[in-house]
Protein backbone atom coordinates (compact mmCIF):
# COMPACT_ATOMS: atom_id res chain seq x y z
CA UNK A 1 0.00 0.00 0.00
CA UNK A 2 2.82 2.41 0.95
CA UNK A 3 4.24 1.49 -2.74
CA UNK A 4 1.04 2.32 -4.54
CA UNK A 5 0.77 5.85 -2.60
CA UNK A 6 4.61 6.88 -3.59
CA UNK A 7 3.46 5.77 -7.15
CA UNK A 8 0.29 8.03 -6.67
CA UNK A 9 2.48 10.99 -5.73
CA UNK A 10 4.97 10.55 -8.09
CA UNK A 11 5.42 13.29 -11.24
CA UNK A 12 7.52 11.20 -13.31
CA UNK A 13 5.49 8.17 -12.72
CA UNK A 14 2.07 9.75 -13.91
CA UNK A 15 4.01 11.42 -16.61
CA UNK A 16 5.79 8.12 -17.91
CA UNK A 17 1.96 6.47 -17.83
CA UNK A 18 -0.03 8.98 -20.24
CA UNK A 19 2.84 9.23 -22.37
CA UNK A 20 2.69 5.19 -22.92
CA UNK A 21 -0.53 5.66 -23.05
CA UNK A 22 -0.11 8.51 -25.86
CA UNK A 23 2.93 6.47 -27.76
CA UNK A 24 0.64 3.00 -27.61
CA UNK A 25 -2.06 5.56 -29.38
CA UNK A 26 0.41 6.63 -31.68
CA UNK A 27 1.14 3.34 -32.50
CA UNK A 28 -2.04 1.19 -33.23
CA UNK A 29 -2.47 2.03 -37.10
CA UNK A 30 0.46 0.18 -37.27
CA UNK A 31 -1.03 -2.90 -35.91
CA UNK A 32 -3.57 -3.29 -38.94
CA UNK A 33 -1.60 -1.95 -41.65
CA UNK A 34 -1.72 -3.75 -44.63
CA UNK A 35 1.70 -5.91 -45.87
CA UNK A 36 3.01 -3.29 -47.95
CA UNK A 37 6.91 -2.30 -46.86
CA UNK A 38 9.15 -4.31 -48.99
CA UNK A 39 12.03 -5.07 -46.13
CA UNK A 40 8.92 -6.20 -43.94
CA UNK A 41 8.18 -8.69 -46.45
CA UNK A 42 11.46 -9.80 -47.04
CA UNK A 43 11.71 -10.49 -42.61
CA UNK A 44 8.16 -12.04 -42.47
CA UNK A 45 9.70 -14.44 -45.32
CA UNK A 46 12.74 -14.99 -43.89
CA UNK A 47 11.02 -15.71 -40.35
CA UNK A 48 8.75 -18.06 -42.02
CA UNK A 49 11.41 -19.84 -43.91
CA UNK A 50 13.38 -20.21 -40.82
CA UNK A 51 9.99 -21.58 -38.88
CA UNK A 52 9.94 -23.89 -41.87
CA UNK A 53 13.61 -25.50 -41.19
CA UNK A 54 15.76 -23.61 -43.80
CA UNK A 55 18.65 -22.29 -42.29
CA UNK A 56 18.91 -18.57 -42.63
CA UNK A 57 21.69 -17.42 -44.87
CA UNK A 58 22.77 -20.80 -46.70
CA UNK A 59 18.96 -21.67 -47.69
CA UNK A 60 16.82 -18.06 -47.10
CA UNK A 61 19.45 -14.98 -47.97
CA UNK A 62 19.03 -11.19 -46.52
CA UNK A 63 22.25 -8.93 -45.90
CA UNK A 64 21.75 -7.85 -42.05
CA UNK A 65 22.92 -10.02 -38.73
CA UNK A 66 20.56 -12.38 -37.70
CA UNK A 67 18.51 -11.27 -34.46
CA UNK A 68 16.08 -9.39 -36.50
CA UNK A 69 15.17 -12.51 -38.55
CA UNK A 70 14.91 -14.75 -35.57
CA UNK A 71 12.42 -12.15 -33.81
CA UNK A 72 10.17 -12.67 -36.65
CA UNK A 73 10.40 -16.54 -36.71
CA UNK A 74 9.19 -16.32 -32.84
CA UNK A 75 6.25 -14.60 -34.29
CA UNK A 76 5.91 -16.76 -37.66
CA UNK A 77 6.55 -13.69 -39.91
CA UNK A 78 3.15 -12.12 -38.74
CA UNK A 79 3.22 -8.76 -39.35
CA UNK A 80 0.51 -8.13 -36.47
CA UNK A 81 2.53 -9.57 -33.71
CA UNK A 82 5.86 -8.27 -34.79
CA UNK A 83 4.90 -4.68 -34.88
CA UNK A 84 2.76 -5.18 -31.23
CA UNK A 85 6.28 -6.48 -29.91
CA UNK A 86 7.94 -3.23 -31.85
CA UNK A 87 5.57 -1.20 -29.89
CA UNK A 88 6.21 -1.97 -26.49
CA UNK A 89 10.17 -1.57 -27.48
CA UNK A 90 9.10 1.51 -28.25
CA UNK A 91 7.43 2.17 -24.87
CA UNK A 92 9.92 0.87 -23.36
CA UNK A 93 12.62 3.21 -25.25
CA UNK A 94 10.61 6.26 -24.58
CA UNK A 95 11.18 5.29 -20.40
CA UNK A 96 14.72 4.89 -21.04
CA UNK A 97 15.06 7.84 -23.20
CA UNK A 98 13.44 10.05 -20.13
CA UNK A 99 15.55 8.78 -17.09
CA UNK A 100 18.88 9.20 -19.54
CA UNK A 101 17.89 12.71 -20.51
CA UNK A 102 16.80 12.59 -16.39
CA UNK A 103 20.77 11.77 -15.70
CA UNK A 104 22.04 13.83 -17.85
CA UNK A 105 20.22 17.54 -17.50
CA UNK A 106 19.31 18.90 -14.02
CA UNK A 107 17.30 21.33 -15.68
CA UNK A 108 13.64 20.15 -14.08
CA UNK A 109 11.38 20.39 -18.02
CA UNK A 110 13.87 19.49 -20.18
CA UNK A 111 13.61 16.04 -19.94
CA UNK A 112 9.94 15.75 -19.42
CA UNK A 113 10.06 18.18 -23.31
CA UNK A 114 12.68 16.08 -24.82
CA UNK A 115 10.63 12.76 -24.26
CA UNK A 116 7.87 14.08 -25.42
CA UNK A 117 9.22 15.07 -28.50
CA UNK A 118 11.09 11.54 -28.98
CA UNK A 119 7.81 9.50 -28.31
CA UNK A 120 5.94 11.92 -31.00
CA UNK A 121 8.73 11.69 -33.46
CA UNK A 122 9.52 7.70 -32.72
CA UNK A 123 5.37 6.41 -32.38
CA UNK A 124 4.29 8.53 -35.54
CA UNK A 125 5.21 7.43 -39.24
CA UNK A 126 7.61 10.33 -39.79
CA UNK A 127 10.79 8.72 -39.50
CA UNK A 128 9.11 5.40 -40.19
CA UNK A 129 8.53 4.77 -36.16
CA UNK A 130 5.78 2.88 -37.25
CA UNK A 131 7.60 0.10 -39.32
CA UNK A 132 9.27 -2.76 -37.63
CA UNK A 133 12.38 -2.47 -38.53
CA UNK A 134 16.31 -3.21 -37.34
CA UNK A 135 16.49 0.35 -35.88
CA UNK A 136 12.97 -0.17 -34.06
CA UNK A 137 14.31 -2.96 -31.66
CA UNK A 138 18.14 -2.21 -31.43
CA UNK A 139 16.88 1.48 -29.99
CA UNK A 140 16.19 -0.14 -26.73
CA UNK A 141 19.48 -1.38 -26.50
CA UNK A 142 21.65 1.11 -27.17
CA UNK A 143 19.37 3.52 -24.78
CA UNK A 144 20.01 0.87 -21.59
CA UNK A 145 23.74 0.83 -22.44
CA UNK A 146 24.43 5.07 -22.66
CA UNK A 147 22.11 5.35 -19.47
CA UNK A 148 24.19 2.71 -17.38
CA UNK A 149 27.43 4.06 -19.05
CA UNK A 150 26.23 7.79 -17.96
CA UNK A 151 25.25 6.52 -14.01
CA UNK A 152 28.91 6.02 -13.75
CA UNK A 153 29.62 9.41 -13.48
CA UNK A 154 26.66 10.26 -10.80
CA UNK A 155 30.01 10.14 -8.19
CA UNK A 156 28.09 7.98 -5.88
CA UNK A 157 30.72 5.82 -4.55
CA UNK A 158 28.77 2.16 -4.85
CA UNK A 159 28.46 2.72 -8.38
CA UNK A 160 31.91 3.46 -9.23
CA UNK A 161 33.40 0.57 -7.35
CA UNK A 162 30.77 -1.30 -9.95
CA UNK A 163 32.49 0.53 -12.80
CA UNK A 164 33.53 -2.10 -14.52
CA UNK A 165 30.68 -4.74 -14.27
CA UNK A 166 28.72 -1.89 -15.38
CA UNK A 167 30.55 -1.89 -18.32
CA UNK A 168 30.88 -5.27 -19.38
CA UNK A 169 26.56 -5.32 -19.29
CA UNK A 170 26.45 -2.29 -21.09
CA UNK A 171 28.74 -3.92 -23.86
CA UNK A 172 26.71 -6.70 -23.69
CA UNK A 173 23.57 -4.79 -24.64
CA UNK A 174 25.56 -3.06 -27.19
CA UNK A 175 26.22 -6.48 -28.75
CA UNK A 176 22.73 -6.88 -28.94
CA UNK A 177 21.86 -4.08 -30.70
CA UNK A 178 25.05 -5.35 -33.10
CA UNK A 179 23.20 -8.40 -33.78
CA UNK A 180 20.64 -6.11 -34.71
CA UNK A 181 22.35 -3.83 -37.66
CA UNK A 182 26.11 -3.70 -37.59
CA UNK A 183 25.77 0.08 -37.54
CA UNK A 184 25.65 -0.02 -33.45
CA UNK A 185 29.04 -0.44 -34.01
CA UNK A 186 29.53 3.35 -34.14
CA UNK A 187 27.46 3.49 -30.93
CA UNK A 188 30.12 1.33 -29.36
CA UNK A 189 32.75 3.23 -30.42
CA UNK A 190 31.13 6.63 -29.22
CA UNK A 191 31.06 4.70 -25.96
CA UNK A 192 34.75 3.97 -25.76
CA UNK A 193 36.38 6.94 -27.63
CA UNK A 194 33.75 8.64 -24.29
CA UNK A 195 35.65 6.14 -21.75
CA UNK A 196 39.05 7.14 -23.05
CA UNK A 197 38.78 10.87 -23.18
CA UNK A 198 36.77 10.92 -19.76
CA UNK A 199 39.47 9.32 -18.19
CA UNK A 200 42.58 11.48 -19.71
CA UNK A 201 44.38 13.32 -17.51
CA UNK A 202 44.48 17.07 -17.23
CA UNK A 203 48.05 17.71 -18.84
CA UNK A 204 49.17 14.75 -21.16
CA UNK A 205 52.78 16.06 -21.43
CA UNK A 206 55.39 13.62 -20.35
CA UNK A 207 55.17 9.32 -20.71
CA UNK A 208 54.56 8.67 -16.96
CA UNK A 209 50.96 10.76 -17.71
CA UNK A 210 50.56 8.90 -20.84
CA UNK A 211 51.18 5.68 -19.38
CA UNK A 212 48.77 6.62 -16.15
CA UNK A 213 46.01 6.96 -19.04
CA UNK A 214 46.85 3.82 -20.47
CA UNK A 215 46.80 1.47 -17.59
CA UNK A 216 43.18 3.96 -16.13
CA UNK A 217 41.16 3.45 -19.15
CA UNK A 218 42.51 0.23 -20.32
CA UNK A 219 40.61 -1.93 -18.10
CA UNK A 220 37.15 -0.01 -18.88
CA UNK A 221 37.56 -0.23 -22.42
CA UNK A 222 38.53 -3.92 -21.84
CA UNK A 223 35.37 -4.42 -19.94
CA UNK A 224 32.83 -3.06 -22.13
CA UNK A 225 34.77 -4.81 -25.20
CA UNK A 226 34.49 -8.50 -23.70
CA UNK A 227 31.07 -7.85 -23.30
CA UNK A 228 30.48 -6.31 -27.02
CA UNK A 229 32.01 -9.22 -28.69
CA UNK A 230 30.04 -12.02 -26.30
CA UNK A 231 26.83 -12.07 -28.19
CA UNK A 232 29.13 -11.74 -31.23
CA UNK A 233 30.74 -14.88 -30.32
CA UNK A 234 28.18 -17.01 -28.75
CA UNK A 235 26.11 -16.39 -32.50
CA UNK A 236 28.93 -17.39 -34.41
CA UNK A 237 29.18 -20.46 -32.61
CA UNK A 238 25.52 -21.58 -33.74
CA UNK A 239 26.67 -21.05 -36.79
CA UNK A 240 29.95 -22.95 -36.94
CA UNK A 241 27.77 -25.71 -34.97
CA UNK A 242 25.47 -25.96 -38.22
CA UNK A 243 27.64 -25.47 -41.14
CA UNK A 244 26.66 -22.17 -41.82
CA UNK A 245 29.52 -19.79 -40.81
CA UNK A 246 30.56 -18.34 -43.93
CA UNK A 247 27.56 -17.59 -45.05
CA UNK A 248 26.75 -15.61 -42.09
CA UNK A 249 29.65 -13.68 -41.98
CA UNK A 250 29.79 -13.05 -45.79
CA UNK A 251 25.76 -11.95 -45.75
CA UNK A 252 26.09 -9.75 -42.64
CA UNK A 253 29.25 -8.18 -42.56
CA UNK A 254 31.83 -8.64 -46.04
CA UNK A 255 29.14 -7.84 -48.42
CA UNK A 256 27.77 -5.13 -46.75
CA UNK A 257 31.24 -3.63 -47.56
CA UNK A 258 30.06 -3.10 -51.33
CA UNK A 259 26.82 -2.15 -50.15
CA UNK A 260 28.38 1.07 -48.36
CA UNK A 261 30.83 1.49 -50.86
CA UNK A 262 28.20 2.16 -54.12
CA UNK A 263 26.77 5.63 -52.69
CA UNK A 264 29.90 6.75 -51.54
CA UNK A 265 32.32 7.09 -54.06
CA UNK A 266 33.65 10.59 -55.28
CA UNK A 267 36.90 10.68 -56.57
CA UNK A 268 37.52 7.89 -55.77
CA UNK A 269 35.87 4.58 -53.91
CA UNK A 270 34.48 5.34 -50.87
CA UNK A 271 35.86 8.76 -51.12
CA UNK A 272 32.47 10.45 -49.52
CA UNK A 273 33.10 7.90 -46.54
CA UNK A 274 36.76 9.08 -46.06
CA UNK A 275 35.89 13.21 -45.77
CA UNK A 276 32.68 11.85 -43.22
CA UNK A 277 35.89 9.97 -41.00
CA UNK A 278 37.95 13.06 -41.40
CA UNK A 279 34.84 15.01 -39.93
CA UNK A 280 34.17 12.62 -37.51
CA UNK A 281 38.12 12.92 -36.69
CA UNK A 282 38.36 16.19 -36.16
CA UNK A 283 34.94 16.59 -33.76
CA UNK A 284 36.53 13.83 -31.57
CA UNK A 285 40.17 15.77 -31.15
CA UNK A 286 38.65 18.95 -30.98
CA UNK A 287 36.29 17.34 -27.80
CA UNK A 288 39.47 15.88 -26.30
CA UNK A 289 41.28 19.40 -26.39
CA UNK A 290 38.00 20.92 -25.13
CA UNK A 291 37.37 18.04 -22.33
CA UNK A 292 38.37 20.15 -19.16
CA UNK A 293 35.33 22.92 -20.03
CA UNK A 294 33.05 20.34 -20.72
CA UNK A 295 31.00 18.30 -18.21
CA UNK A 296 31.02 14.59 -18.27
CA UNK A 297 27.67 14.53 -19.52
CA UNK A 298 27.82 17.59 -22.45
CA UNK A 299 31.28 15.43 -23.37
CA UNK A 300 29.13 11.76 -23.61
CA UNK A 301 26.22 13.67 -25.53
CA UNK A 302 28.60 15.55 -28.02
CA UNK A 303 30.76 12.61 -28.55
CA UNK A 304 27.41 10.27 -29.15
CA UNK A 305 25.82 12.90 -31.62
CA UNK A 306 28.90 13.05 -33.53
CA UNK A 307 29.18 8.97 -34.03
CA UNK A 308 24.94 9.22 -34.48
CA UNK A 309 25.41 11.87 -37.30
CA UNK A 310 28.23 9.68 -38.98
CA UNK A 311 26.12 6.34 -38.83
CA UNK A 312 22.91 7.80 -40.15
CA UNK A 313 25.00 9.20 -43.14
CA UNK A 314 26.98 5.78 -43.00
CA UNK A 315 26.06 4.19 -46.45
CA UNK A 316 24.85 7.65 -47.98
CA UNK A 317 21.57 6.21 -48.91
CA UNK A 318 18.28 8.26 -48.24
CA UNK A 319 15.94 5.71 -46.06
CA UNK A 320 14.17 7.27 -43.59
CA UNK A 321 14.78 4.67 -40.89
CA UNK A 322 17.95 5.61 -40.84
CA UNK A 323 17.23 8.92 -38.74
CA UNK A 324 16.29 7.00 -36.42
CA UNK A 325 19.44 5.64 -34.80
CA UNK A 326 20.57 9.64 -34.71
CA UNK A 327 17.00 10.55 -32.65
CA UNK A 328 18.03 10.52 -29.15
CA UNK A 329 21.35 11.39 -29.07
CA UNK A 330 20.05 14.75 -31.34
CA UNK A 331 17.44 15.61 -28.52
CA UNK A 332 19.85 15.67 -25.83
CA UNK A 333 22.05 17.55 -27.82
CA UNK A 334 19.66 19.80 -28.88
CA UNK A 335 18.71 19.93 -25.15
CA UNK A 336 22.29 21.03 -23.95
CA UNK A 337 22.14 23.65 -26.55
CA UNK A 338 18.56 25.46 -25.46
CA UNK A 339 20.25 25.91 -21.87
CA UNK A 340 23.43 27.15 -23.14
CA UNK A 341 23.58 28.37 -26.70
CA UNK A 342 24.99 31.47 -26.02
CA UNK A 343 28.25 29.46 -24.77
CA UNK A 344 28.23 27.29 -27.96
CA UNK A 345 27.57 29.56 -30.83
CA UNK A 346 29.71 27.89 -33.42
CA UNK A 347 27.68 24.58 -32.26
CA UNK A 348 24.28 26.20 -32.77
CA UNK A 349 25.43 26.81 -36.48
CA UNK A 350 26.69 23.38 -36.69
CA UNK A 351 23.38 21.81 -35.73
CA UNK A 352 21.31 23.85 -37.75
CA UNK A 353 23.64 22.44 -40.67
CA UNK A 354 23.58 19.20 -39.84
CA UNK A 355 19.52 19.29 -39.43
CA UNK A 356 19.32 20.85 -42.68
CA UNK A 357 21.40 17.94 -44.47
CA UNK A 358 19.12 15.23 -42.66
CA UNK A 359 16.06 17.05 -44.26
CA UNK A 360 17.84 17.22 -47.66
CA UNK A 361 18.88 14.20 -47.52
CA UNK A 362 16.26 12.01 -46.12
CA UNK A 363 12.94 10.30 -47.58
CA UNK A 364 10.88 11.39 -45.05
CA UNK A 365 6.82 10.26 -45.03
CA UNK A 366 5.46 13.83 -45.69
CA UNK A 367 4.14 16.08 -43.04
CA UNK A 368 0.61 15.90 -44.93
CA UNK A 369 0.82 12.03 -45.51
CA UNK A 370 2.03 12.22 -41.57
CA UNK A 371 -1.08 13.70 -40.91
CA UNK A 372 -3.30 12.00 -43.40
CA UNK A 373 -2.11 8.62 -41.82
CA UNK A 374 -4.71 8.58 -38.50
CA UNK A 375 -7.71 9.72 -40.50
CA UNK A 376 -7.15 7.22 -43.24
CA UNK A 377 -6.85 4.59 -40.37
CA UNK A 378 -10.11 5.96 -38.64
CA UNK A 379 -12.17 6.48 -42.08
CA UNK A 380 -11.27 2.61 -42.59
CA UNK A 381 -12.37 1.27 -39.04
CA UNK A 382 -15.63 3.31 -39.47
CA UNK A 383 -15.99 1.82 -42.26
CA UNK A 384 -15.81 5.15 -44.23
CA UNK A 385 -12.82 3.81 -46.52
CA UNK A 386 -13.23 0.70 -48.50
CA UNK A 387 -10.03 -2.30 -48.17
CA UNK A 388 -8.89 -1.21 -51.65
CA UNK A 389 -8.71 2.66 -50.43
CA UNK A 390 -6.98 1.56 -47.37
CA UNK A 391 -4.30 -0.30 -48.75
CA UNK A 392 -4.03 2.09 -51.58
CA UNK A 393 -3.22 4.71 -48.94
CA UNK A 394 0.12 2.80 -48.60
CA UNK A 395 1.17 1.99 -51.42
CA UNK A 396 -0.74 2.07 -54.90
CA UNK A 397 0.71 -1.53 -55.63
CA UNK A 398 -1.08 -3.59 -52.34
CA UNK A 399 -4.73 -3.69 -53.90
CA UNK A 400 -2.68 -5.79 -56.47
CA UNK A 401 -0.49 -7.68 -53.82
CA UNK A 402 -3.45 -9.08 -51.97
CA UNK A 403 -5.42 -9.66 -55.09
CA UNK A 404 -2.20 -11.85 -56.57
CA UNK A 405 -1.90 -13.84 -52.92
CA UNK A 406 -5.49 -14.61 -53.14
CA UNK A 407 -5.20 -16.06 -56.30
CA UNK A 408 -2.19 -18.05 -55.50
CA UNK A 409 -3.38 -19.18 -52.28
CA UNK A 410 -6.53 -20.08 -53.37
CA UNK A 411 -5.10 -22.50 -56.27
CA UNK A 412 -1.90 -24.00 -54.22
CA UNK A 413 -1.74 -27.06 -52.67
CA UNK A 414 0.00 -26.95 -49.04
CA UNK A 415 3.62 -26.69 -49.08
CA UNK A 416 4.04 -25.58 -52.96
CA UNK A 417 6.72 -23.21 -53.64
CA UNK A 418 6.36 -20.07 -55.93
CA UNK A 419 8.78 -17.86 -57.66
CA UNK A 420 7.84 -14.21 -57.86
CA UNK A 421 10.11 -12.26 -60.45
CA UNK A 422 9.71 -8.53 -58.74
CA UNK A 423 10.72 -6.59 -55.52
CA UNK A 424 7.52 -7.62 -53.21
CA UNK A 425 8.29 -10.53 -51.18
CA UNK A 426 5.21 -9.60 -48.83
CA UNK A 427 3.39 -11.69 -51.81
CA UNK A 428 5.44 -14.42 -50.53
CA UNK A 429 3.91 -14.35 -46.94
CA UNK A 430 0.35 -13.29 -48.04
CA UNK A 431 -0.26 -15.93 -50.03
CA UNK A 432 1.74 -18.80 -46.79
CA UNK A 433 4.08 -19.49 -50.12
CA UNK A 434 8.17 -19.68 -50.03
CA UNK A 435 10.76 -19.11 -52.93
CA UNK A 436 12.26 -22.02 -54.99
CA UNK A 437 15.63 -20.74 -53.34
CA UNK A 438 17.35 -18.58 -50.96
CA UNK A 439 16.40 -14.99 -53.03
CA UNK A 440 13.46 -13.22 -51.95
CA UNK A 441 13.43 -10.13 -53.99
CA UNK A 442 14.89 -9.53 -58.05
CA UNK A 443 17.66 -6.79 -56.71
CA UNK A 444 18.95 -9.75 -54.32
CA UNK A 445 19.74 -11.50 -58.02
CA UNK A 446 21.82 -8.86 -60.01
CA UNK A 447 25.11 -11.08 -59.94
CA UNK A 448 25.74 -13.94 -62.08
CA UNK A 449 25.94 -16.36 -59.77
CA UNK A 450 22.75 -15.53 -57.84
CA UNK A 451 21.52 -15.55 -61.33
CA UNK A 452 22.45 -19.40 -61.86
CA UNK A 453 21.95 -20.47 -58.12
CA UNK A 454 18.17 -19.14 -58.73
CA UNK A 455 18.17 -20.72 -61.77
CA UNK A 456 18.94 -24.32 -60.91
CA UNK A 457 16.76 -23.98 -58.17
CA UNK A 458 13.68 -23.37 -60.09
CA UNK A 459 14.75 -26.68 -62.31
CA UNK A 460 14.93 -28.67 -59.17
CA UNK A 461 11.77 -27.42 -57.44
CA UNK A 462 9.57 -26.47 -60.52
CA UNK A 463 7.42 -23.90 -58.17
CA UNK A 464 3.68 -24.06 -59.31
CA UNK A 465 3.52 -20.54 -60.72
CA UNK A 466 6.12 -18.34 -61.28
CA UNK A 467 4.79 -14.71 -61.38
CA UNK A 468 6.25 -11.72 -63.13
CA UNK A 469 5.60 -8.37 -61.42
CA UNK A 470 4.96 -5.54 -64.07
CA UNK A 471 7.18 -3.46 -62.17
CA UNK A 472 10.08 -5.72 -63.31
CA UNK A 473 13.15 -5.98 -65.04
CA UNK A 474 12.97 -8.84 -67.83
CA UNK A 475 13.00 -12.45 -66.31
CA UNK A 476 16.63 -13.58 -66.92
CA UNK A 477 15.19 -17.32 -66.47
CA UNK A 478 14.01 -20.24 -69.14
CA UNK A 479 10.29 -20.97 -68.86
CA UNK A 480 10.51 -24.34 -70.25
CA UNK A 481 8.08 -26.45 -68.67
CA UNK A 482 5.63 -23.44 -67.82
CA UNK A 483 2.46 -22.35 -69.93
CA UNK A 484 1.17 -18.12 -69.42
CA UNK A 485 -2.17 -18.30 -67.87
CA UNK A 486 -3.25 -15.20 -67.00
CA UNK A 487 -2.63 -11.57 -66.33
CA UNK A 488 -3.79 -10.01 -62.94
CA UNK A 489 -3.23 -6.11 -63.15
CA UNK A 490 -0.13 -6.90 -65.29
CA UNK A 491 1.23 -9.36 -63.55
CA UNK A 492 1.98 -12.36 -66.13
CA UNK A 493 1.37 -15.47 -64.36
CA UNK A 494 3.16 -19.21 -65.56
CA UNK A 495 1.30 -22.13 -64.53
CA UNK A 496 3.99 -25.44 -64.48
CA UNK A 497 2.97 -27.90 -66.93
CA UNK A 498 1.74 -31.09 -65.48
Amino acid sequence: MKLLARVEKCRECWFLLCLSVFFFILRIPSLIEPYWYGDEGIYEVIGIALRNGRLLYADIWDNKPPLLYALYAVFSGDQFLVRLASLFFGIASVIIFFFLAQKVFTHNRLPYVLTTLYAVLFGSPFIEGNIANSENFMQLFILLACFCTVTLYEKKEQVMQRRNTVLFFSGILLGIAFLFKIVALFDFAALVVFLLIISAPAKLQTKKQLFHWIQTSLPHVFSITLGFVIPFGFTAGIFLINGGFMDFLRASFIQNVGYVGYKNAFIIPQGFLILKLLLLTGVVVYLFYKRLHLSPFMLFVFLWTAFSLFNAFFSQRPYTHYVLVALPSVLLFCGFLATQYRKHTVLVVATFFFLYLLAKQFHYYSVKKTILYYPNFLSFVTHNKTVSQYQSFFDRDTPRDYELAGFLRNRLPDNATVFIWGNTAQIYALSHTLPPGRYTVAYHIGSKEAIRETQAAIMKKMPTYIVVLPDSTSLPFTLYGYSYTMSIKGTQIYEKNY
